[in-house]
């Protein structure tokens, strides 16, 4: 009987954090007019091989910090400025659960 080789690991994508700055505020409409421009901004990403995990949004809506799966900062860079989307910093990150250690 042969012995089975290991299935390849898939190296995982690495995980950033974006921080970006609107001064006017950055707000997406309800609906389908907000789901569309999602849709958009989605679509833009994956020619890049970037994908928006998700985003959170400080009250004032002047700040977000995003989550992505990317596989450079560069590749960040880029979908960020055909989306016309601010940067102020991009930061490596790996998950840290607290669930793990108990």
């Amino acid at each position: 009987m042969l012995a089975r080789a290991p299935a390849p690991r898939l190296a995982a994508m690495p995980r950033y954090v974006v921080e970006r700055t609107f001064p006017v505020g950055w707000e997406i409409p309800a609906g389908s007019d907000g789901a569309e421009l999602c849709r958009a901004i989605v679509d833009c990403n994956g020619d890049a091989g970037v994908t928006w995990v998700h985003s959170y949004v400080s009250d004032d809506k002047t700040r977000a910090f995003c989550v992505y799966d990317a596989p450079s900062p560069e590749a960040i860079r880029k979908s960020a400025l055909r989306n016309a989307l601010p940067i102020d910093r991009i930061t490596h990150v790996r998950v840290l659960d607290p669930f793990f250690y108990v």
